[in-house]
């Protein structure tokens, strides 16, 4: 009886921050079926529950949201105690992951302040570098304190499944209807605590076409190496996001423009900043982001591969050069070296560098035609993505060779049919190499009678 005297308290306080459902336009029929399962069901169970983040924002701007994050006053433990198809990960942010097939609903709890001295002395709960950022954040809190400690203000809007109204504790719908990013807090410190958030900037501004706060945006520029502090595997999910969204070569000039992008890849600044390699990323992300548009995909070894195309130019030349070495071996150890400073910034996982370095090294042999060596490399798993990419060469460099050899197959390709690879298959492992062999059929030896005598007589000893 005395929590829910509490908790009706506590919404009528929360009344100046909530807008109705006559007063907005999100629906039900336009949130995800798994999510609305989710959110009902803690709210059965007597827990608070609400949409809040990228979903509300989009439904709001009338876009149609990639994922649905849900935020309630249950702990992780008591969020997976309501759901058998619940998974509990991280440790920086402990959170619930609600499963429904391949699709995924992110549960978190009420986040809160760091005011509490005992919070602060546990490590468990609350961990903090010398530069300020947070290590780890596992202090509960009430929604208004949640709202207070997400990012952005157009992500601290609330959905209520209990009556469909907005909770709106940080100004975000004047922010949404007028196109900006405002930071939740000062700028400087959520930054400090958080460097992603630098680039999550960019990314929203984007994607959304939002203009950035000046008060907002006039740190990036300052702070952008703290994202030297961020795990290198971390960056790698984050670079996907900004420039495989859709609004890619925006994107792109947009970190180039706030100094991220140098943090980001720093061989492509080694030596100043190369026109050729900047012209032929653009296109490439316009051509990826066209793609996009039309529900194609873009594998992420593509867009890395243009990227780093002419540092690793640069350097095999430079190494053939200095040692005398073939051109093709200085290209290998090349590929190695600019591939091991790469992945230092950002953790390009094995299935992509090993993709990255198979569209490098078609770029050797698609000049090769004679003989069955065009068959060959056309057979190749990755012949469409290189070929792609001699075509993008031709285009950016204007060079009358490239063109020549991408009419030439081009006009392969109409006279020869492209191989079907199944991407799905397994290879088959070593041990499926060595099978035994049929076992060998070994006659009776057959016995005189007097030896079949004496057999039997010893058996009956």
């Amino acid at each position: 009886m005395f929590n829910k005297k509490k908790q009706k308290t506590q919404d009528a306080a929360l009344d100046i921050y909530r807008i109705p459902r006559e007063q907005h336009s999100i629906s039900r029929k336009n949130i995800d079926e798994n999510a609305l399962k989710v959110l009902y069901r803690l709210h059965n169970a007597g827990y608070r529950a609400l949409l809040v983040g990228g979903g509300v924002r989009d439904l709001l701007l009338g876009l149609k949201p990639k994922d649905f994050d849900i935020t309630t006053d249950a702990t992780p433990e008591e969020v997976k105690a309501l759901f058998r198809n619940c998974r509990l990960i991280g440790r920086r942010f402990r959170l619930a992951h609600i499963l429904f097939g391949r699709e995924v609903i992110e549960v978190a709890t009420f986040r809160g302040h760091h005011n509490n001295e005992q919070d602060k002395q546990d490590k468990q709960k609350v961990k903090q570098s010398q530069a300020g950022m947070l290590l780890r954040d596992n202090v509960y809190g009430s929604l208004e304190e949640d709202a207070e400690r997400r990012d952005f203000t157009v992500n601290a809007l609330y959905y209520d499944i209990a009556d469909f109204s907005i909770y709106d504790f940080c100004g975000g719908m004047k922010d949404l209807q007028e196109r900006k990013l405002n930071l939740i807090g000062d700028p400087e410190v959520r930054y400090r605590e958080d460097p992603v958030r630098m680039m999550r900037a960019i990314r929203f501004a984007g994607k959304l076409d939002f203009t950035i706060s000046e008060q907002c945006a006039e740190p990036i520029r300052r702070l952008a190496p703290l994202l030297q502090d961020i795990p290198a595997a971390r960056h790698f999910d984050e670079v996907i996001k900004l420039l495989l969204s859709g609004q890619g070569l925006v994107t792109y000039r947009l970190l180039k423009e706030y100094k991220l992008l140098q943090m980001l890849f720093p061989i492509l600044f080694k030596e100043g900043e190369d026109d050729k390699a900047n012209a032929i990323i653009e296109q490439a992300l316009i051509d990826s982001d066209a793609r996009i548009a039309i529900g194609k995909r873009v594998t992420p070894a593509y867009i890395y591969a243009i990227m780093l195309w002419y540092p690793l130019e640069q350097r095999a030349h430079a190494i053939s050069f200095e040692s005398g070495m073939d051109y093709h071996d200085a290209f290998l150890l090349a590929a190695n070296e600019v591939l091991s400073i790469q992945v230092k910034t950002i953790a390009i996982p094995k299935r992509f560098t090993s993709a990255i370095r198979d569209i490098w090294m078609l770029q050797l042999r698609l000049p090769r035609v004679g003989g069955k060596r065009a068959q060959r490399v056309y057979q190749h798993i990755k012949f469409r993505a290189a070929f792609d990419f001699l075509a993008l060469r031709a285009k950016v460099e204007q060079s009358q060779e490239l063109a020549e050899l991408t009419a030439w197959w081009e006009e392969y390709q109409k006279h020869n049919k492209l191989p079907v690879h199944n991407y799905n298959k397994k290879a088959p492992s070593k041990a499926a190499e060595f099978k035994p062999g049929a076992k060998k059929t070994h006659k009776k030896r057959k016995y005189s009678g007097s030896q079949h005598k004496t057999q039997a007589t010893h058996k009956d000893d």
